[in-house]
């Protein structure tokens, strides 16, 4: 638990503590929006698409990302920011890809903020990327709170980890655009998950993000890798989009400014 997001503040729910607890916690979202709108114009301005991963430890954030990096490395240009309480173990996992990537380690604080993104954003030149992935902290929990100036929150659910988990961890995967339910090469032995289940519970939050099942260790990760592809063109769209020419009718492209 930490400071930086609230959950370690005591007595919150105490009536003494409500106004300043309530004062705090919107002091810190303010900061950390206005800092994560600052992100996004930089990676609108590079062209390119960011992707924030969040699940429970152990879920396989790094397992899904090598898998990716095989898949896509030679067509798309990749780094990684990776999120962890201590340890350079998962940056070091994707450097031995050929892939950049800064390791973020954030001492007690249980989920990333747009801060410090905004400073690991130093050691990337974001002109030479298509495609930027943030590993968030393993948390089910306070990464979902904070916008770090993502274009795309993705949620992993491991099957040993109980179909349940989107009822359990609602405001997770309410903020999610994508789940993908990982490990799946272990159903076959695993009787007490459903992934029928889970988009079922996702649904039943009102939120309209695919379920799509993987396995990053047998290589089933075509669903992934389509969903990707796909936001990448829309990204690319949004960047060069159709203006009307005055002189002929034409079409021109030209690039949007950014948000």
């Amino acid at each position: 638990m930490c400071e930086t997001c609230g959950c370690a503040l005591p007595d919150r729910h105490g009536p003494a503590r409500d106004d300043r607890t309530v004062e705090v916690l919107a002091s810190l979202k303010t900061r950390n929006d206005r800092l994560a709108h600052h992100n996004r114009a930089h990676f609108d301005a590079a062209g390119v698409l960011v992707v924030n991963l969040m699940s429970s430890p152990g879920a396989g954030k790094t397992r899904l990302l090598e898998a990716t990096i095989e898949a896509l490395g030679d067509r798309h240009r990749l780094a990684v920011i990776e999120g962890d309480l201590e340890t350079e173990n998962d940056a070091r996992r994707i450097r031995a890809k050929g892939v950049p990537a800064v390791q973020i380690t954030t001492g007690s604080a249980c989920h990333l903020d747009a801060a410090m993104i905004h400073d690991a954003l130093h050691a990337l030149s974001l002109e030479a990327l298509d495609l930027l992935f943030i590993e968030n902290v393993g948390n089910l929990v306070c990464p979902a709170s904070f916008d770090l100036g993502q274009h795309a929150s993705v949620t992993l659910l491991s099957t040993p980890e109980g179909d349940d988990k989107p009822l359990k961890y609602p405001v997770m995967f309410r903020a999610s655009d994508l789940v993908l339910v990982t490990k799946c090469d272990l159903l076959a032995v695993l009787d007490d998950f459903a992934v029928e289940a889970v988009a079922a519970h996702v649904r039943r939050l009102a939120c309209p993000a695919p379920v799509l099942e993987v396995s990053a260790s047998a290589g089933r990760i075509d669903g992934w890798l389509a969903w990707l592809e796909a936001r990448l063109a829309e990204r690319r769209r949004s960047v060069f989009h159709p203006v009307a020419a005055h002189a002929g009718g034409d079409l021109l492209t030209r690039p949007r400014s950014p948000a």
